[in-house]
């Protein structure tokens, strides 16, 4: 009709878009300099897509897909990020799951989808939410984290400009701040890789045992160390295991680390410390219990932050000053969660 000799020309004009763009993707797929330009790129296709009949929605998604950014760098459509925090608080609680609440299986989330970076290499981290895809999905240490990513997904959704990667991190901050914890900045940026195609491989997450004691500090720390974390990040970030427990069916341990396991606190630093550690006496992998009931659980890798002599000193500490753990959590889960991101906005939100 009267439509396609126009239709020709902006098909034209995209084609030329893509060639414009296409000195820049290497470049972008590494997270260098580049990016900026790509996004530009992205953002003038995704005006072409409007000229054609798109709507601004739907040419913004379009442009997502075919250049592997978030529909936001595309749009330049700010998420309302009060309203996405009040989406999360909503569904922190939950009967019938675990202990009543699923702030610590989003934690748990961001810390796997962050956890994977490599320094040398400068590849995995939050940015891209790989782990939607396999091989990243069915990675072992993953195992039920899609249920944290299913009840994320009505919020990602129904939010103009929000990438998974950045809900994923800002779902697990709200849940460590309303559960009691510190409050943590959260810069928004991160964009959405396309597909499995950018998964890291597995096994750069830690493991709860390595066989022997010496073994298992020394994965603790080249697991770490690899992330660019120092011995007291490392201790601080291990904190967390204050929130939540081992599920059998997942990992294979059983049982909370805590008695209050949806309250975050010290308390985790306390019982390493405080409390005698026996091995449980079961069918499944070697974890510990407290002698004094069974009730609680710790894996070899939690016993080796008292074993260790330089681990040890931060325990002690933390165990006696909450506020200090809380300020030095703050800071290591910020680094945590920004680790291979690099095109953050300055303020935090």
């Amino acid at each position: 009709g009267r439509g396609q000799p126009e239709q020709g020309h902006h098909l034209s004009m995209l084609r030329s878009v893509f060639a414009r763009t296409s000195t820049v993707v290497a470049a972008n797929l590494r997270g260098g300099p580049s990016a900026r330009l790509f996004s530009s790129g992205a953002q003038t296709a995704r005006n072409v897509f409007a000229k054609s009949g798109f709507t601004m929605v739907a040419g913004s998604t379009a442009a997502a897909a075919l250049f592997g950014l978030s529909v936001a760098q595309c749009a330049d459509v700010q998420p309302d990020w009060a309203k996405v925090r009040a989406d999360v608080k909503a569904i922190l609680d939950e009967d019938g799951y675990d202990d009543g609440s699923i702030g610590p299986l989003l934690i748990r989330l961001a810390w796997h989808s962050s956890g994977t970076y490599d320094v040398k290499s400068k590849t995995g981290g939050s940015d891209g939410a790989t782990m939607r895809f396999p091989p990243e999905a069915n990675h072992g240490a993953n195992a039920g984290l899609l249920e944290a990513r299913k009840r994320l997904e009505k919020i990602q959704a129904s939010t103009p400009g929000l990438s998974y990667a950045d809900l994923y991190i800002l779902a697990s901050i709200v849940a460590v701040e309303e559960m009691g914890g510190p409050k943590i900045p959260f810069r928004p940026g991160r964009s959405d890789k396309p597909s499995g195609e950018w998964c890291t491989p597995d096994g750069r997450l830690p493991a709860a045992d390595m066989g022997t004691k010496p073994s298992t500090i020394t994965h603790i720390r080249d697991i770490f160390y690899r992330m660019g974390m120092n011995d007291q990040e490392i201790v601080a970030l291990c904190g967390a295991h204050a929130l939540g427990r081992c599920h059998k069916d997942r990992s294979g341990y059983l049982g909370p680390w805590t008695r209050a396991p949806t309250t975050f606190s010290n308390e985790y630093f306390r019982l390493l410390i405080e409390t005698k550690w026996v091995k449980k006496q079961w069918s499944g992998p070697m974890q510990y219990e407290n002698a004094d009931g069974g009730d609680l659980m710790m894996l070899p890798a939690d016993l080796a932050l008292v074993e260790d002599k330089d681990f040890r000193p931060w325990v002690e500490l933390y165990a006696k000053d909450e506020k200090r753990f809380f300020n030095d959590f703050s800071k290591a889960y910020a680094k945590l969660t920004e680790l291979g991101c690099n095109n953050l906005e300055r303020g935090t939100k």
